[in-house]
């Protein structure tokens, strides 16, 4: 089967030609990008040096559709929305890895992002791409909205708790930290070395665009749910994200029923690895994978459930979670160019 990927030499393009090229059955027909069409591939992404003669092209819908079954958007938000109205009438199935089509609230994304909407029948009509928990509307889908990195790791951490009405759902504090390839290939001044470099700093303190995609999945889980007290930080590194969630739990709720919760939603899942009570999964250990580690502890003397969720932000955060959706939508084995090992040390 054939794909195209558009924005091909950002971090999160980069990472999806890199998963791509080992897939078994998905095959690179074209890569596209507005800034440097007409450049060899390899010369500009050098780690695919003699290893790709893709050439880089200019966005064209048409021709997209008549070489792909599939096409990803690894654009910036705000941008892809421009895209998707001409792919979609082409029948080409298709993956925005950008929060352009996240929120389905009139009014949410202008207000979180500060720009302009994609049109609502595109909105409304993209699933939301959570791999393990939207598995059955995925496959049906010819749109997906790729979900954003803080809110996988987040929602995967919190979904089993919610799900078995173990939590309450007006006291919830996310303290998030990321790497600084989340900020994306334009630099900018806090993710420059200098300022960096051993250095750790928050970031977007209340007005981060994720909080309404974490909010608004946590409301589709429990109608009741209130806002969420969601913080982020940079940490100097290069990939992977952790958050560190803390809950109340209900009455009479044991380490034991949070046990079963995981247990019963994650044991069979191919890409989340459970450490079970009082153990704490650190990012290195999910480096280069689609994988979400998480560990867990009960405080029986605060009555508060302590949740830590790990991911690697272009992999199992953006690329990754890109390609599992992919195999789900064209019907092939959902682990398929993904069962790889992280990278470590």
């Amino acid at each position: 089967m054939n794909v195209s990927v558009v924005g091909a030499t950002g971090y999160s393009g980069m990472e999806l030609i890199r998963l791509l090229a080992n897939h078994p059955s998905l095959s690179i027909s074209g890569v596209y990008s507005s800034s440097t069409a007409g450049s060899r591939l390899d010369a500009e992404n050098r780690q695919l040096h003699g290893l790709s003669e893709l050439v880089l092209k200019e966005f064209d819908a048409e021709q997209i559709a008549h070489t792909s079954e599939l096409v990803f958007l690894a654009l910036p938000s705000g941008i892809a929305k421009n895209l998707v109205p001409e792919l979609y009438e082409k029948d080409v199935k298709i993956i925005d890895l950008s929060g352009d089509l996240r929120l389905k609230e009139p009014g949410e994304y202008e207000k979180w992002y500060k720009k302009p909407a994609a049109k609502p029948e595109y909105v409304q009509e993209a699933v939301y791409g959570l791999s393990e928990w939207n598995r059955k509307e995925i496959e049906k889908a010819k749109l997906i909205a790729n979900p954003g990195c803080y809110p996988t790791a987040t929602l995967l951490g919190l979904a089993p708790l919610i799900a078995q009405g173990l939590i309450d759902s007006d006291d919830v504090i996310i303290d998030a930290k990321s790497g600084i390839s989340g900020a994306g290939k334009k630099t900018s001044e806090a993710a420059h070395y200098a300022h960096a470099n051993e250095n750790l700093s928050i970031y977007k303190v209340h007005q981060h665009q994720h909080i309404p995609e974490i909010e608004q999945q946590l409301k589709h889980w429990d109608s009741s749910f209130k806002p969420v007290m969601f913080t982020t930080h940079l940490v100097p590194m290069t990939r992977g994200i952790m958050a560190t969630i803390h809950a109340k739990v209900k009455k009479g709720v044991t380490a034991k029923e949070l046990e079963n919760a995981f247990e019963q939603k994650y044991s069979e899942e191919a890409f989340v690895r459970l450490r079970g009570e009082n153990e704490f999964p650190s990012t290195k250990e999910v480096y280069g994978s689609n994988f979400c580690d998480i560990g867990y502890r009960l405080d029986e003397r605060t009555n508060r459930v302590t949740v830590v969720s790990v991911i690697d932000n272009l992999v199992k955060g953006a690329a990754g979670q890109a390609v599992h959706n992919a195999n789900i939508m064209m019907g092939l084995d959902e682990t398929a160019g993904l069962h790889f090992a992280p990278m470590f040390p």
